[in-house]
């Protein structure tokens, strides 16, 4: 991390950034001890910027999303950026006060994008150059993951990991690593407009896991069999068989109900576009789906598919072709 030259006062300008995420395969049986695959999208960014008020003393503020105004005034979707400057602060050994904390971000939240987890990583990385403080890895990740338990209670650490991760991830019983991969590959992500219902569907499929384990047990084991299979296809960069393996998760996710009438409408029109796979990524009844693309060509005519059907937004990222965030 670089830090701005002093100001007058002799503090620093902090800076930090982070990316998106998708869960490429692997969503909803990663609760039940399965794995997960996750991508970081590294071409959208949220970056944070700290800097220092005219008063070491004055209460700190936060611009971010919408809000504008008091950190500790700010409302409650926004408690894990609060909670990162929090402890940010502590770690490095500084008031929480004197500062101007504001966000900016290349995606929308509450799309299974892992906004939350982002704005907290970066907002983490930006106190900390202010403070000219180095962390490891492994620290910046705690960090994080604290500030995430604000807004999701134990979240599982796939997107605090994945959203400063430098490739693919492979995420298990809360352990998570990254590996290389050899997708020559566009992917295609298109936002439903209508937030993703995780928690809501988390639950739901609970009971009914609870009601009918038998029924629903076999489904959450292929999904767990189709993204430990899908290393080796992003190893290998096996477009077809990946393709594949998207389309069947769409299917037992939609079976398992997490799916819905619009994000199947999504997917099948990018496959009908020329998509090798389409599916839901995230929790599900609402958010985005992705969908894979042999070419560029392909991807924008998929992207231009998605808006036809209805999708809010679109982005389209080449693995391939990016640098690490």
């Amino acid at each position: 991390m670089q830090s701005s030259p002093e100001t007058p006062t002799g503090a620093h300008t902090g800076h930090g950034r982070t990316v998106a995420k998708v869960i490429l395969l692997g969503e909803h049986s990663v609760v039940y001890g399965h794995p997960a695959v996750a991508v970081p999208l590294h071409s959208l960014h949220m970056s944070a910027t700290v800097e220092p008020l005219a008063e070491v003393g004055e209460p700190s503020r936060l611009t971010c999303l919408d809000y504008d105004g008091p950190a500790d005034g700010a409302p409650e979707r926004l408690a894990s950026v609060v909670k990162a400057l929090e402890v940010a602060c502590a770690f490095a050994g500084r008031p929480t006060t004197g500062l101007h904390v504001s966000t900016r971000a290349d995606f929308p939240p509450e799309r299974g994008l892992g906004s939350s987890a982002a704005a907290a990583g970066a907002v983490v990385r930006a106190v900390l150059d202010a403070a000219n403080v180095a962390a490891s890895p492994r620290e910046l990740f705690e960090l994080t993951q604290e500030a995430e338990r604000i807004a999701h209670g134990r979240p599982s650490g796939l997107d605090a990991l994945t959203t400063a991760a430098p490739g693919p991830v492979y995420f298990r019983d809360g352990v998570g690593s990254t590996f290389e991969m050899d997708l020559a590959a566009w992917i295609v992500i298109a936002d439903s407009g209508v937030p993703g219902r995780t928690r809501e569907t988390v639950g739901d499929l609970r009971r009914r896991y609870d009601a009918d384990p038998q029924g629903v047990g076999p489904l959450l084991d292929e999904l767990g069999e189709i993204a430990d299979g899908a290393v080796a296809d992003l190893r290998a960069g096996d477009v077809d068989a990946l393709g594949v393996r998207m389309d069947a998760a769409q299917h037992l996710l939609a079976d398992l109900g997490v799916s819905d009438d619009r994000l199947d409408a999504l997917t099948a029109a990018a496959r009908a576009a020329g998509a090798v796979g389409a599916k839901l990524t995230g929790g599900g009844r609402g958010g985005c789906v992705i969908a894979l693309a042999r070419t560029a060509g392909d991807a924008a005519a998929i992207a231009g598919a998605l808006t036809d059907a209805g999708a809010s937004d679109t982005w389209i990222h080449a693995p391939h072709l990016q640098e690490e965030a």
